[in-house]
């Protein structure tokens, strides 16, 4: 018997992920729409403050409703990426945004992962996410210091002694190589 339906990669958007994202977009309308009958402007409530209120939305729905790794992990990026942008735009520091994406990229991401691990009861998830969170964050605070301690990307640069960077690349390369060392032990994946 053939069958007649079309392949995965032509079929339209359904089940949980076509759900998903119609109910955000749906909300985010109502949301906008509410704004503009209320005469409430964008500036009145800080624009930034949106991009977070989408982000926790999506990761909401992700985690309550569609049960998808991917609408979890989306809605983590989305609202870390409203948080650093409602810090930078209040206070004028938007040149941080050379060592915050990591807070966005692996951090996020890896947070997101590990709340759906949690949520799935995926200790291999939970595992995985939480070295993403935690490379993400490395890699942020070695930014940190390398572009304020020593460029001084804000104008300024911090008071740090200068064994701080060094000593922090060391002690992230010290984590790299034990979380390496750990997984030699551990049996391969199916």
């Amino acid at each position: 018997m053939h069958d007649s339906s079309p392949p995965e990669a032509t079929r339209s958007p359904s089940g949980p992920s076509g759900l998903a994202i119609g109910a955000i977009l749906v909300l985010v309308g109502i949301i906008l729409l509410a704004g503009q009958l209320l005469d409430i402007s964008i500036a009145d409530v800080g624009w930034p403050f949106i991009i977070v209120a989408i982000g926790l939305a999506i990761l909401l729905f992700g985690l309550l409703i569609a049960g998808e790794s991917g609408v979890v992990v989306g809605g983590t990026v989305v609202t870390t990426v409203g948080l650093v942008l409602l810090y930078q735009n209040a206070t004028d520091h938007w040149e941080s945004w050379a060592y915050a994406w990591a807070l966005v990229g692996p951090a996020a991401s890896g947070l997101g992962l590990a709340l759906w691990g949690i949520r799935s009861r995926n200790a291999r998830d939970v595992r995985n996410g939480t070295w993403g969170l935690l490379g993400g964050l490395a890699f942020f605070a070695v930014g940190f210091l390398f572009f304020e301690g020593i460029i001084g990307i804000s104008g300024e640069r911090l008071p740090l002694p200068e064994w701080v960077l060094p000593a922090a690349v060391i002690a992230i390369g010290v984590v790299v190589l034990a979380r390496g060392l750990m997984q030699r032990g551990e049996p391969e994946a199916p």
